[in-house]
């Protein structure tokens, strides 16, 4: 029942449709991340300072592209056509992993895969909210994340157990994971229709970022804040490289990335609420004091169950920050340039994703994984550090 008493109707079938091509992509992705380190490295030798690089070229490239195919759906007209080709182009992408004899396909295939993401993301969020009633959003937007995750649960769990009881090899592994890429785009195909809201194709406006002039001067604090978190929050690929250079096996590497998603997603939604409650920059310098935890471990940890540790602290910090970080951006940002803002903030941290994973490249190559952990540890003092300094009362633009 709802706050008025009327029954609550259920979701529509394309906002559940929606989410089980979530599900089947994510899987399917995380199969291959989970083990895509330690095929660059061992089999292909590519060296850390270049998976950092990579890694940090690819997740740039996502955070980009998201920034301009939100606003080219709105001038489209329409979503599902740009939702179908990033969906399309990350599924075409995975055959290519498990037929890699060298370095640059793998390379190329995994940058393709997230202009992909990137083509998709803000396109498909947008289409959620076109198939949803307004008393619904809520709801559709949770399912679809929480189905999500579950995604990112399976992938890696599944590569896990194919590894220890079916004894594949990686590349059989990457076989397996076109499956549910191939089935997520079949669902989106055939399942998700496009809602007739009355949109029409918008004539040429303004450039997308026409309206900066207009953000006050704490949203640029904001932006500078968020460019802080994300130097301090390197690629999750030295993760797996670190649980593996502590000893743990190969055929349990994916499960690095389940016990950080499973700390993510357990302290994702309880952070937000508290965050109502409280000042958010007090739970940014909270999640930042987490991350120094996190960091002294795996830098300085000689077994796999420390380390193990330290990775779920590093999933606890996300929980702890990424919905805050957002909710300062809608908080700051006036209600018609929102849309701008979250463009601006994913420009800025793509592009210190980058130069954040390089950087923990270098670090790695030439001084070591304890080196690369110790200076995300100093980066998270200066941001939790940072985060006080900017802390004030909560008030949201309105809106």
């Amino acid at each position: 029942m709802t706050a008025t008493g009327m029954p609550r109707r259920p979701l529509p079938p394309g906002i559940v449709a929606l989410g089980l091509v979530s599900l089947f992509m994510d899987m399917s992705s995380e199969m291959i991340h989970a083990l895509l380190p330690a095929f660059l490295v061992g089999s292909l030798g590519v060296s850390a300072f270049a998976l950092g690089m990579i890694e940090g070229v690819a997740e740039a490239i996502a955070s980009i592209s998201k920034v301009f195919s939100g606003a080219l759906s709105d001038r489209l007209g329409r979503r599902k056509p740009l939702v179908l080709l990033g969906y399309g182009l990350a599924a075409l992408t995975k055959p290519l992993f498990p037929l890699a004899q060298h370095a640059g396909l793998a390379v190329a295939a995994r940058w393709i895969d997230r202009v992909g993401k990137g083509i998709r993301g803000a396109p498909r969020d947008a289409m959620v909210a076109d198939l949803t009633p307004p008393e619904q959003r809520g709801a559709a937007y949770g399912l679809r994340q929480s189905m999500d995750t579950v995604g990112a649960f399976l992938g890696p769990l599944l590569a896990t157990a194919l590894m220890v009881f079916a004894a594949l090899e990686i590349r059989a592994i990457f076989w397996v994971a076109v499956v549910p890429a191939g089935v997520a785009v079949l669902v989106l195909a055939l399942f998700v229709r496009e809602p007739d809201t009355g949109r029409s194709p918008s004539p040429p406006r303004a450039p997308l970022f026409a309206g900066w002039r207009r953000f006050p001067r704490r949203f640029w604090s904001l932006v500078a804040l968020t460019a802080m978190f994300t130097l301090m929050r390197f690629s999750e690929a030295f993760l797996v490289l670190r649980a593996q250079q502590a000893g743990l096996s190969l055929a349990y590497l994916p499960f690095t990335l389940v016990i950080m998603s499973a700390t993510y997603m357990l302290v994702a939604y309880p952070a937000g609420q508290l965050s109502d409650r409280v000042s958010r920059h007090t739970l940014l310098a909270l999640g930042c004091a987490v991350m120094v935890v996190a960091d002294l471990l795996l830098a300085l940890a000689g077994g796999v169950t420390l380390i193990l540790v330290g990775i779920a602290l590093w999933g606890v910090h996300m929980g702890l920050t990424e919905g805050v970080l957002s909710a300062l951006t809608a908080d700051y940002a006036p209600a018609e340039l929102r849309g701008t803002a979250f463009g601006v903030v994913n420009l800025a941290r793509g592009l210190m994703l980058l130069i954040a994973s390089v950087l923990a490249g270098a670090l790695w190559s030439g001084f070591g994984a304890p080196a690369t952990f110790v200076a995300g540890a100093v980066a998270a003092v200066l941001t939790g550090t940072m985060a006080l300094t900017m802390r004030h009362a909560h008030t949201p633009a309105s809106g």
